[in-house]
């Protein structure tokens, strides 16, 4: 058990971070978070909009949301909320009704290592929502649980206070205090990429790409 169970939430990111991340694809992330972090398993079940905030997290008794609803009065705009279900799917942890109470509060979006309902009003309003699976099955609300501690999604860590981004790729999360590096770096990757998308239309069979991968190996 946790000695203070509800810890109060950490510093957001700059917003000019936020709208810089919200232009750069998570595969070029994960690239340069020597493509070991991020969060693989979880279903989209909104449709295009982009998620990128800062973690405000829980951890949720398996199939219980007690603790969920009292993260939902501490958010601010730009939160995104984190929970650890334990990958618990046979209940949901989250539906229509704290969507549209997260939506008010200027929520970023919800991941939810566990289920979700209501999953077409999701796809309609497309507010973002990762979860494992979707349910019919309501939760309990008895706890126990804890707010802004240390989770595990899918096996990835999570910190209070380290950005969230996802999109159809899936989920990257960092420590906020690397979030200006790891944009350079992105951005390099994506010229970079941009520079191979333009050998490849000159059709050419021999492509230097290809060969500073192949030739070190003798192919």
């Amino acid at each position: 058990m946790y000695d203070q169970p509800i810890n109060a939430p950490a510093p957001l990111l700059p917003a000019h971070q936020v709208e810089a991340l919200k232009t750069i694809a998570v595969s070029h992330l994960s690239d340069n978070l020597q493509r070991l972090s991020g969060i693989a398993g979880l279903q989209r079940f909104h449709r295009a909009a982009r998620l990128v905030g800062t973690a405000l997290t829980v951890k949720a008794r398996p199939g219980d949301n007690l603790f969920i609803y009292k993260a939902l009065t501490m958010l601010s705009p730009g939160h995104v909320l984190v929970v650890d279900g334990a990958g618990d799917t046979a209940n949901a942890l989250v539906g229509e009704l704290i969507m549209l109470y997260a939506q008010q509060r200027g929520c970023a979006g919800l991941v939810i290592d566990g289920a979700a309902r209501d999953t077409a009003a999701f796809h309609r309003a497309d507010f973002p929502c990762y979860a494992r699976a979707s349910s019919h099955r309501g939760p309990y609300k008895a706890g126990p649980g804890a707010i802004n501690v240390p989770v595990s999604i899918c096996g990835q860590v999570v910190l209070p206070g380290d950005a969230v981004v996802g999109d159809e790729d899936g989920i990257v999360t960092f420590p906020a205090a690397k979030a200006a590096e790891l944009i350079a770096a992105a951005r390099r990757s994506a010229a970079f990429e941009e520079e191979i998308r333009a050998e490849i239309a000159n059709g050419q069979v021999a492509q230097s790409w290809l060969t500073r991968t192949l030739q070190p190996h003798g192919l």
